[in-house]
């Protein structure tokens, strides 16, 4: 976590503005890494031009771990690709400083946001849905829909999907797809623990909400925590200790398994997730993959999608 922050502080002052989606700095930060990431360019960043005139535009925060990025952020396009033959897919991260580093690392240009709507303004699309696979509408998700806002003379039709965790039915759908993704680990002795982001805005009872239904549909042995809100470490860690067990499994509740699942979850820093479960005489295991690796989460999203789409028919 002490690296992520350290990476993240220096980006910053060397970035020094971000405007929207719109970087206002010259040059990006010179990230030191010590570990691979994978092959980027077994990742498609869906940027070319020349294409119909309806365009499903596939919006992530996104990541610059080239593996992950494939298999969730790509494996979810793929499956809009696949599921919407007549759509054009694109791809838009919201984080500049991913976008940049990515650039600078691997020399793949990844659009932002109004690169992306520009891109399909120009090239004469007269139907555009924007799906977000943001996990909740939180501040994020509100800013996609504010910028995309801003182009509506620029289409005949737009429409904005709405994110992972939205109706009761995605909440019930999310807790059937993580329960069976984690089966094997569900023995009546371990702790299996889902790590979120978190967010201020009032979007994140998202996180208590998932696990007030999660343990009313008989998973008590499952917890719910997030890096940067409440519940914290110190909650699950709590609700271990509480329910007796002995083992703890870690997964990110992210679409990625980025920066925050293999630093601040499963990193070898004393106040990693990891770190802290194993000085409280846990038996730990990390489960790498975000939920992005996911097919029913895939379809999830596609669904979302869909409704977007019939929308602007």
């Amino acid at each position: 976590m002490k690296r992520r922050i350290m990476m993240v502080l220096t980006a910053l002052l060397t970035t020094t503005v971000l405007l929207g989606s719109q970087t206002m700095a010259a040059e990006p930060a010179e990230d030191e890494e010590n570990y691979e990431t994978g092959d980027a360019s077994a990742d498609n960043p869906l940027n070319e031009d020349g294409i119909g005139e309806s365009e499903l535009l596939v919006v992530s925060f996104g990541t610059s771990f080239n593996d992950s990025r494939r298999l969730t952020i790509g494996a979810i396009e793929n499956k809009m690709i696949e599921a919407f033959p007549d759509w054009d897919v694109r791809r838009a991260f919201t984080s500049q400083i991913i976008i940049d580093h990515v650039k600078k690392r691997d020399n793949v240009t990844i659009d932002n946001l109004k690169e992306a709507l520009d891109r399909a303004a120009d090239n004469g699309v007269k139907k555009l849905v924007v799906q977000p696979t943001h996990l909740m509408s939180g501040f994020e998700y509100t800013d996609v829909k504010n910028e995309v806002a801003e182009y509506a003379d620029s289409f005949e039709k737009l429409a904005v999907g709405e994110p992972l965790l939205t109706s009761e039915e995605d909440f019930k759908e999310v807790i059937s797809i993580i329960t069976e993704a984690t089966k094997e680990y569900d023995d009546g002795e371990t702790a299996i623990i889902f790590m979120g982001h978190g967010t201020e805005a009032e979007s994140n009872e998202v996180y208590s909400k998932l696990q007030t239904m999660i343990t009313d549909a008989g998973y008590a042995n499952y917890y719910i925590g997030t890096v940067e809100a409440e519940p914290g470490l110190e909650d699950v860690v709590q609700a271990a200790k509480d329910g007796g067990y002995k083992k703890v499994v870690l997964e990110p509740l992210m679409i990625v398994c980025g920066d925050h699942a293999n630093n601040d979850m499963a990193g070898d820093e004393e106040d990693s997730w990891k770190s802290v479960f194993e000085k409280e005489g846990f038996e730990v295991e990390c489960v790498m993959r975000g939920l992005g690796e996911l097919p029913e989460i895939q379809d999830l999203l596609a669904e979302h999608a869909k409704k977007a789409i019939e929308g602007v028919q």
